[in-house]
């Protein structure tokens, strides 16, 4: 009697970087095990990131639709389960996530889920002088969580996804490629992890100077507002924010030389695809597991501990502690220009 084919569904619903960071682990997975059909659950708008792969097929969670609710998730339950879907491996683990893996228990489905070591990260951001180490990384958590499935395969090399071709809507925006191409993201969701406008005026004024083109990259009316700010300091400029899709923008991203990113989804997204990135950090840390995939840990910009002993506060920077508004001002331009040039040269 021939065997059943397992088909896994790998379940992580949102955020930016958190989705990036369970590509590579896919990739691996996928190649370690090539019969194993491969479904991947999450928002509709990162489907762009996974249409590069072929072999994936993705399922679009609506939450604020057909799949809101209890019902919701049972609908969700039901279209995975017509798949023909025999494992579930949770990345999430939040409350839509528990259910939805509890069903596919309760139908004698194997499941697992990540361990996210929330106690550790708690003592990591613990608000008192603390001595700091390195805490396991999220692709290393989610390998685990694949090994609770019964699966083993190696994660001792880099995988990224294919660089892309630029279409010609992109080359629209950007022009053809003739010089070292940096993009530069200067957002992130919380302001905790956003370097001061003033201070990134004269890291990009000084890169300005230099034989490069220069992508400003966000997203929303008012960072695309205050990117335009940043056009005038020279001719090599260009804001990106909102000109182009995100399929579009991964291209770009694909194809730059050095991505200089906060703690953010788009520094994720660059090592996705082996681009050299610059990470900043304010209130957050690399040590929480949540470094760029791939990339080495000089290039993480952290702020003066020895000025502000609590580092790091918070997580994922939501939370903001008295007289720690101001730590980010402890990386310099001069830093920042230091390793940038440090790179490209």
């Amino acid at each position: 009697m021939a065997q059943k084919t397992r088909h896994i569904a790998f379940i992580r619903l949102s955020a930016m970087g958190d989705v990036a960071m369970t590509v590579p682990v896919i990739l691996a997975f996928m190649h370690h095990n090539p019969d194993v059909k491969i479904t991947v659950v999450s928002r509709a708008f990162f489907k762009p990131i996974f249409l590069q792969i072929p072999q994936i097929h993705f399922v679009s969670v609506h939450t604020r639709h057909q799949h809101k609710g209890l019902w919701g998730i049972f609908r969700l339950y039901r279209e995975l389960k017509a798949l023909g879907v025999t494992e579930i491996a949770d990345f999430h683990n939040v409350l839509r996530s528990k259910i939805l893996r509890f069903l596919f228990a309760l139908s004698g489905k194997k499941t697992a889920y990540t361990d996210k070591g929330r106690l550790e990260k708690k003592q990591l951001t613990r608000l008192e002088e603390k001595t700091i180490a390195p805490l396991k990384p999220m692709t290393v958590r989610h390998v685990e969580t694949l090994q609770k499935l019964g699966y083993t395969f190696p994660f001792d090399k880099p995988y990224y996804l294919p660089k892309e071709v630029l279409s010609p809507s992109v080359v629209e925006q950007t022009g053809p490629k003739q010089q070292l191409w940096i993009g530069i993201a200067p957002f992130a969701q919380h302001s905790a992890k956003v370097y001061p406008m003033d201070l990134l005026q004269e890291v990009v004024a000084d890169l300005a100077k230099g034989p490069y083109r220069i992508f400003l990259l966000g997203g929303g009316r008012r960072e695309s507002e205050l990117l335009d700010t940043l056009t005038s300091l020279g001719e090599n400029i260009k804001n990106m924010a909102n000109k182009i899709s995100f399929e579009h923008e991964l291209e770009l991203i694909a194809n730059l030389d050095l991505m200089v990113s906060m703690d953010s989804g788009n520094a994720h997204l660059a090592s996705l695809y082996g681009v050299k990135t610059i990470t900043i950090w304010g209130a957050t840390h690399p040590y929480a597991g949540f470094a760029p995939y791939g990339q080495p840990l000089a290039y993480c910009l952290t702020a003066d501990r020895s000025q502000y002993p609590f580092l790091p506060t918070s997580i994922y920077g939501n939370k903001k502690v008295a007289g720690y508004e101001q730590a980010m001002r402890t990386i310099t331009p001069q830093q920042i220009l230091q390793k940038i040039y440090s790179i490209v040269s």
